[in-house]
Protein backbone atom coordinates (compact mmCIF):
# COMPACT_ATOMS: atom_id res chain seq x y z
CA UNK A 1 0.00 0.00 0.00
CA UNK A 2 2.57 2.60 -0.76
CA UNK A 3 4.72 4.17 -3.31
CA UNK A 4 5.66 6.75 -5.69
CA UNK A 5 6.04 6.60 -9.06
CA UNK A 6 10.10 8.04 -9.64
CA UNK A 7 11.75 8.81 -12.91
CA UNK A 8 14.93 7.83 -10.86
CA UNK A 9 15.84 4.14 -10.39
CA UNK A 10 13.87 4.03 -7.18
CA UNK A 11 10.54 5.55 -5.38
CA UNK A 12 8.63 5.99 -2.54
CA UNK A 13 5.74 5.76 -1.17
CA UNK A 14 -1.90 7.92 4.94
CA UNK A 15 -4.81 8.37 5.87
CA UNK A 16 -8.29 6.99 5.26
CA UNK A 17 -8.22 7.69 1.50
CA UNK A 18 -4.72 6.86 1.32
CA UNK A 19 -4.71 2.53 1.52
CA UNK A 20 -2.92 2.23 4.90
CA UNK A 21 -2.49 -0.60 7.44
CA UNK A 22 -6.27 -1.47 8.23
CA UNK A 23 -6.67 -2.45 11.51
CA UNK A 24 -9.66 -4.58 12.03
CA UNK A 25 -11.63 -4.26 14.93
CA UNK A 26 -12.00 -7.23 17.26
CA UNK A 27 -13.77 -10.62 15.78
CA UNK A 28 -14.63 -13.98 17.11
CA UNK A 29 -16.28 -17.16 15.15
CA UNK A 30 -19.59 -14.83 15.76
CA UNK A 31 -17.80 -12.08 13.65
CA UNK A 32 -16.14 -13.34 10.41
CA UNK A 33 -13.18 -11.24 9.05
CA UNK A 34 -14.35 -8.23 7.54
CA UNK A 35 -14.00 -7.61 3.66
CA UNK A 36 -13.21 -4.33 1.96
CA UNK A 37 -13.31 -3.64 -1.72
CA UNK A 38 -12.99 0.11 -3.02
CA UNK A 39 -12.34 2.39 -6.24
CA UNK A 40 -10.20 5.26 -6.24
CA UNK A 41 -10.01 8.20 -8.60
CA UNK A 42 -6.03 7.21 -7.82
CA UNK A 43 -4.19 5.82 -5.36
CA UNK A 44 -1.84 8.26 -3.02
CA UNK A 45 0.91 6.83 -0.90
CA UNK A 46 2.19 9.10 1.50
CA UNK A 47 1.21 11.87 -0.63
CA UNK A 48 2.43 10.84 -4.30
CA UNK A 49 1.09 9.15 -6.35
CA UNK A 50 1.16 5.66 -7.00
CA UNK A 51 -1.18 5.41 -10.32
CA UNK A 52 -0.13 8.27 -12.22
CA UNK A 53 -3.40 10.23 -11.35
CA UNK A 54 -5.12 7.86 -13.01
CA UNK A 55 -8.20 5.35 -11.19
CA UNK A 56 -7.40 2.26 -8.91
CA UNK A 57 -9.21 -0.78 -8.02
CA UNK A 58 -8.07 -2.01 -4.18
CA UNK A 59 -9.18 -4.72 -1.53
CA UNK A 60 -8.56 -6.39 1.24
CA UNK A 61 -9.07 -8.53 4.20
CA UNK A 62 -8.31 -8.38 8.03
CA UNK A 63 -8.31 -10.57 10.79
CA UNK A 64 -8.44 -9.84 14.61
CA UNK A 65 -8.22 -12.08 17.51
CA UNK A 66 -9.86 -10.70 21.27
CA UNK A 67 -6.09 -10.73 22.87
CA UNK A 68 -5.09 -7.59 20.38
CA UNK A 69 -3.21 -9.61 17.88
CA UNK A 70 -4.43 -9.08 14.12
CA UNK A 71 -3.07 -10.24 10.66
CA UNK A 72 -4.48 -8.71 7.21
CA UNK A 73 -3.45 -8.40 3.18
CA UNK A 74 -4.14 -5.30 0.80
CA UNK A 75 -3.90 -4.98 -2.54
CA UNK A 76 -4.03 -2.23 -5.54
CA UNK A 77 -3.12 -1.90 -8.91
CA UNK A 78 -0.59 0.76 -9.86
CA UNK A 79 1.53 2.00 -12.42
CA UNK A 80 5.07 3.17 -10.79
CA UNK A 81 6.93 0.47 -11.22
CA UNK A 82 6.40 -0.19 -15.23
CA UNK A 83 7.34 3.58 -14.98
CA UNK A 84 10.43 3.34 -13.50
CA UNK A 85 11.68 0.22 -16.08
CA UNK A 86 9.81 -2.95 -13.72
CA UNK A 87 7.29 -5.03 -14.59
CA UNK A 88 4.56 -5.32 -11.99
CA UNK A 89 0.88 -4.23 -12.43
CA UNK A 90 -0.15 -4.42 -8.66
CA UNK A 91 1.12 -4.45 -5.09
CA UNK A 92 0.46 -6.86 -2.26
CA UNK A 93 0.74 -6.02 1.15
CA UNK A 94 0.78 -8.14 4.23
CA UNK A 95 0.97 -6.96 7.97
CA UNK A 96 0.84 -8.26 11.41
CA UNK A 97 0.82 -6.75 14.99
CA UNK A 98 -0.85 -6.25 18.24
CA UNK A 99 -2.68 -3.80 19.81
CA UNK A 100 -3.14 -2.99 23.19
CA UNK A 101 -4.57 -0.01 25.86
CA UNK A 102 -2.10 1.45 28.30
CA UNK A 103 -5.27 3.95 29.68
CA UNK A 104 -8.60 4.18 28.81
CA UNK A 105 -8.09 6.78 26.66
CA UNK A 106 -4.63 5.70 25.63
CA UNK A 107 -3.75 2.61 23.12
CA UNK A 108 -1.02 1.56 21.44
CA UNK A 109 -0.41 -0.31 18.21
CA UNK A 110 2.75 -2.23 16.98
CA UNK A 111 3.52 -4.51 13.96
CA UNK A 112 5.53 -5.06 10.55
CA UNK A 113 4.41 -4.74 6.85
CA UNK A 114 5.91 -6.29 4.06
CA UNK A 115 4.79 -4.33 0.60
CA UNK A 116 5.25 -6.66 -2.25
CA UNK A 117 5.70 -6.23 -6.36
CA UNK A 118 5.16 -9.51 -8.02
CA UNK A 119 8.24 -10.12 -10.56
CA UNK A 120 8.85 -6.10 -9.99
CA UNK A 121 12.23 -6.25 -11.71
CA UNK A 122 13.68 -3.27 -10.25
CA UNK A 123 17.25 -3.43 -8.98
CA UNK A 124 17.43 -2.83 -5.80
CA UNK A 125 13.77 -5.10 -5.56
CA UNK A 126 10.90 -2.28 -4.76
CA UNK A 127 9.64 -5.27 -2.16
CA UNK A 128 9.88 -2.99 0.98
CA UNK A 129 9.54 -4.30 4.87
CA UNK A 130 8.70 -1.80 7.94
CA UNK A 131 7.81 -2.15 11.36
CA UNK A 132 5.69 0.56 13.14
CA UNK A 133 4.69 1.49 16.24
CA UNK A 134 1.66 3.68 16.95
CA UNK A 135 0.23 5.57 19.85
CA UNK A 136 -3.68 6.80 19.98
CA UNK A 137 -4.87 9.29 22.75
CA UNK A 138 -8.52 10.33 21.86
CA UNK A 139 -8.76 10.84 18.13
CA UNK A 140 -5.05 11.56 17.67
CA UNK A 141 -3.02 9.42 16.46
CA UNK A 142 1.22 9.61 15.95
CA UNK A 143 2.63 6.83 14.27
CA UNK A 144 6.53 5.98 13.07
CA UNK A 145 7.37 3.18 10.50
CA UNK A 146 10.66 2.54 10.23
CA UNK A 147 12.07 0.06 6.77
CA UNK A 148 14.29 -2.27 7.50
CA UNK A 149 15.54 -2.97 3.85
CA UNK A 150 15.66 -0.75 1.29
CA UNK A 151 12.96 1.78 0.51
CA UNK A 152 10.87 1.09 -2.10
CA UNK A 153 13.49 0.37 -4.56
CA UNK A 154 15.82 4.09 -3.30
CA UNK A 155 19.46 2.66 -3.51
CA UNK A 156 20.81 2.00 -0.07
CA UNK A 157 17.73 3.37 1.78
CA UNK A 158 17.84 0.85 4.82
CA UNK A 159 16.66 2.86 8.07
CA UNK A 160 14.46 5.26 5.95
CA UNK A 161 11.20 6.63 8.38
CA UNK A 162 7.89 7.82 8.06
CA UNK A 163 6.52 9.81 11.26
CA UNK A 164 2.71 10.51 10.99
CA UNK A 165 -0.13 12.45 13.05
CA UNK A 166 -3.56 12.09 12.16
CA UNK A 167 -6.73 12.97 13.99
CA UNK A 168 -10.39 11.58 13.56
CA UNK A 169 -13.40 13.28 14.48
CA UNK A 170 -16.49 11.22 14.21
CA UNK A 171 -19.41 14.72 13.28
CA UNK A 172 -22.45 12.17 13.98
CA UNK A 173 -24.83 11.23 11.03
CA UNK A 174 -22.41 9.45 9.50
CA UNK A 175 -19.87 12.17 8.87
CA UNK A 176 -16.32 12.20 9.96
CA UNK A 177 -13.25 14.28 8.96
CA UNK A 178 -9.24 13.77 9.19
CA UNK A 179 -6.36 15.76 9.32
CA UNK A 180 -3.49 14.47 9.02
CA UNK A 181 0.68 15.60 8.42
CA UNK A 182 3.72 13.19 7.95
CA UNK A 183 7.28 13.03 6.81
CA UNK A 184 9.31 10.70 5.00
CA UNK A 185 12.90 10.34 5.78
CA UNK A 186 15.12 8.54 2.78
CA UNK A 187 18.27 7.33 3.88
CA UNK A 188 21.31 8.66 2.00
CA UNK A 189 18.88 10.49 -0.43
CA UNK A 190 17.84 13.83 1.59
CA UNK A 191 16.29 14.96 -2.10
CA UNK A 192 13.64 12.36 -1.97
CA UNK A 193 12.62 13.25 1.77
CA UNK A 194 9.36 15.51 1.97
CA UNK A 195 5.75 16.64 4.39
CA UNK A 196 2.84 15.25 3.03
CA UNK A 197 -0.70 16.77 4.03
CA UNK A 198 -4.26 15.60 3.97
CA UNK A 199 -7.38 16.23 5.26
CA UNK A 200 -10.20 13.82 4.26
CA UNK A 201 -14.05 13.84 4.54
CA UNK A 202 -16.11 11.17 5.03
CA UNK A 203 -19.75 9.63 5.16
CA UNK A 204 -21.10 6.28 6.07
CA UNK A 205 -24.17 5.79 3.97
CA UNK A 206 -25.13 2.99 5.30
CA UNK A 207 -25.36 -1.28 3.78
CA UNK A 208 -21.58 -1.26 3.99
CA UNK A 209 -20.63 1.85 1.72
CA UNK A 210 -18.86 4.51 2.49
CA UNK A 211 -17.68 7.84 0.70
CA UNK A 212 -14.90 10.19 1.04
CA UNK A 213 -13.04 12.82 -0.37
CA UNK A 214 -9.53 13.85 0.49
CA UNK A 215 -7.53 17.04 -0.14
CA UNK A 216 -4.12 15.64 -0.80
CA UNK A 217 -0.53 17.63 -1.46
CA UNK A 218 3.40 17.59 -0.41
CA UNK A 219 6.17 19.38 -0.49
CA UNK A 220 7.92 16.67 -2.25
CA UNK A 221 10.86 17.89 -4.70
CA UNK A 222 9.18 18.39 -8.15
CA UNK A 223 12.31 16.53 -9.82
CA UNK A 224 12.66 13.58 -8.36
CA UNK A 225 8.61 12.53 -7.90
CA UNK A 226 7.87 12.52 -12.09
CA UNK A 227 5.96 10.24 -14.37
CA UNK A 228 7.79 9.49 -17.42
CA UNK A 229 5.79 12.62 -19.02
CA UNK A 230 7.26 15.29 -16.60
CA UNK A 231 4.01 15.45 -14.44
CA UNK A 232 4.66 15.81 -10.61
CA UNK A 233 3.69 13.04 -9.16
CA UNK A 234 3.05 14.81 -5.82
CA UNK A 235 1.05 17.49 -6.61
CA UNK A 236 -2.08 18.85 -4.59
CA UNK A 237 -5.64 17.12 -5.79
CA UNK A 238 -8.37 15.91 -4.66
CA UNK A 239 -9.25 11.90 -4.23
CA UNK A 240 -11.98 10.30 -4.23
CA UNK A 241 -13.16 6.94 -3.13
CA UNK A 242 -16.07 4.97 -2.71
CA UNK A 243 -15.74 1.68 -0.27
CA UNK A 244 -17.47 -1.26 0.40
CA UNK A 245 -17.45 -3.57 3.80
CA UNK A 246 -18.64 -7.02 3.52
Amino acid sequence: MKRSTLAVPALLCALSILPTVSLAEEQGPENPAPVNLSVASEYRYRGISQTRFQPAAQGGIDFAAKNGLYVGTWASTIKWIKDAGGNANFEWDFYGGYKGEITKDLTFDVGGLYYYYHRNDLNPSANTFEVYGALTYSVFTLKYSHSTTNLFGFTNSKGSGYLDLTANYDLGDGWSVAPHIGHQWVSHFNKASYTDYSLTVGKDIGKGWNLSAALVGTDADKTTYVSPSGQFLGRTTVVAMAKYNF
